[in-house]
């Protein structure tokens, strides 16, 4: 991994592969992973590598290798979506394709908002009609993130997430700072304003991102992908999923 300065944040980044006849790959993962877990270890590296793509990826703040930062107002998805726009600046790319999953379809919806000349096309993974109804019930989710340990916790979808955090050794104090974070909504009428293609992809079983067509039908022109047989976790990897992506990448 390498690194750069966005604005005052170190942030540690994935540049690799690919050559000048596709627009490059920016791939933005979810809440409690990183680089690595997200997109290395799925194999949607080497699968849009081998496809011919750049492929750029970053540790948001507070993950992986990136800094940790324990302020509500270090967070946020808005400024979250800078430092991605602040890495296609660093590594000299004016447009890029995108890939964000769960938390990372949040900041990719305001990196397209607010930067549409920079985005290609965009693919919201693991989050769907959910985006604009937004996660309830964070704050037990970051009560668990601040448990001693994990066999204090006793609610079943927080203790997901701290057994997640745990697995991909995060700092936790950082998570609950960035789940604490006031979360910009996103809503309906803003939705509508994206003016990018939008590929919307979404588990059959996934209850946490909501259903994939709800979402779809709110973006102008936008394509939904139901990824069958997987929830939330499992999607992310799916081999559908990956042949979907690359399929809308290249229509």
């Amino acid at each position: 991994m390498d690194h750069f300065d966005s604005d005052g944040v170190d942030i540690a980044f994935l540049d690799t592969g690919g050559g000048e006849a596709k627009p490059p790959v920016l791939l933005v993962h979810g809440f409690a992973s990183n680089v690595e877990t997200n997109w290395v270890n799925t194999g949607w590296v080497t699968f849009l590598t081998r496809a011919g793509y750049r492929v750029i990826a970053l540790d948001n703040r507070g993950h992986g290798q990136s800094q940790k930062l324990y302020e509500l107002v270090d967070y946020g998805a808005p400024l979250m979506a800078e430092d991605a726009r602040r890495l296609l600046d660093h590594v000299g790319v004016p447009k890029a394709n995108v890939i964000g999953y769960s938390m990372g379809a949040r900041i990719s919806a305001f990196l397209a908002l607010t930067h549409p000349d920079r985005v290609a096309k965009v693919v919201f993974g693991g989050l769907g009609i959910n985006m604009v109804r937004g996660m309830a019930g964070t704050g037990p989710i970051a009560r668990a993130l601040e448990a001693p340990s994990i066999e204090e916790v006793t609610n079943p979808t927080a203790r997901t997430f701290r057994a997640f955090a745990e697995q991909t050794k995060s700092d936790l104090k950082a998570l609950a700072a960035c789940i604490r974070s006031s979360r910009a909504p996103i809503t309906a009428e803003m939705i509508r304003e994206i003016a990018v293609p939008v590929l919307v992809a979404v588990g059959d079983q996934d209850v946490i991102g909501g259903g994939a067509d709800e979402l779809a039908r709110l973006i102008p022109g936008a394509r939904a992908y139901t990824i069958p047989g997987k929830d939330h976790n499992r999607a992310v990897g799916d081999r559908s999923f990956k042949a979907e992506a690359l399929a809308f990448f290249e229509s």
